[in-house]
């Protein structure tokens, strides 16, 4: 199964700190793709640092279409808000949406995948 690699996974693998130990199997794997949502959160502060290599690499990874899906999203949210989960925003609604519609799951250190996976059944990857 393929991996969604969350920013949160990224920024932390960048950083080289422990709580991203699986990423570097998930590479070596040929296991993780991407999106534009993902893509537009990491490159801007890349190309600032002017980290050029890096952007090259991230680009290279397979990526994943949109297609968003309004209705399930506002579904979703509803589900979230009747479920007392506040808070969770479109980035993250659109990035579960998008790892289900490619039978993906999703790597992530944000806790707002955990409690989207009570509303919408989103595979988060351990």
């Amino acid at each position: 199964m393929k991996v969604l690699v969350d920013t949160s996974i990224w920024i932390d693998y960048f950083k080289g700190a422990q709580n991203s130990v699986g990423l570097d199997f998930l590479i070596d794997e040929n296991l993780i793709v991407t999106n534009d949502i993902i893509l537009a959160e990491l490159l801007p502060h890349l190309t600032i640092k002017r980290n050029f290599k890096l952007i090259s690499l991230l680009r290279e990874i397979e990526p994943l279409p949109i297609q968003i899906n309004w209705q399930e999203i506002i579904g979703f949210q509803v589900k979230c808000l009747e479920n007392g989960i506040n808070g969770i925003g479109l980035p993250d609604l659109i990035i579960a949406q998008n790892a289900n519609d490619n039978s993906c799951s999703v790597y992530s250190l944000d806790k707002h995948f955990r409690l989207l996976n009570q509303v919408m059944d989103v595979q988060i990857y351990e």
